[in-house]
């Protein structure tokens, strides 16, 4: 399994304008063969950091999801909300134990 965690940065000011597009990605992308997570979460402490987390099924799905249109325009619409300090890591996970 691929776990991949980490963060993007927003101005504040384009929240709003980001979320419609954001809960777009995310809908699609949960909808994606071998997607097992997809979510993005607004920091409660940092106003605009954004925290991101994916669990893919193997490294298939997540070269399929790379090549989605939705990613694309996704990727597309950085530059006018002013997207900036994207830092994600990919990690290969095992199984996940409940604590």
């Amino acid at each position: 399994m691929l776990l991949i965690v980490g963060t993007v940065r927003l101005p504040a000011d384009r929240l709003n304008a980001a979320r419609a597009i954001m809960a777009e990605i995310i809908a699609a992308s949960r909808a994606e063969a071998g997607c097992l997570e997809y979510s993005y979460a607004e920091d409660v402490m940092d106003r605009g950091l954004i925290h991101i987390t994916e669990r893919w099924k193997d490294r298939k799905a997540l070269d399929e999801h790379f090549k989605s249109p939705h990613l694309a325009e996704w990727r597309a619409a950085w530059p006018a909300l002013g997207l900036g300090e994207r830092n994600l890591r990919l990690y290969e996970v095992g199984e996940p134990l409940p604590i």
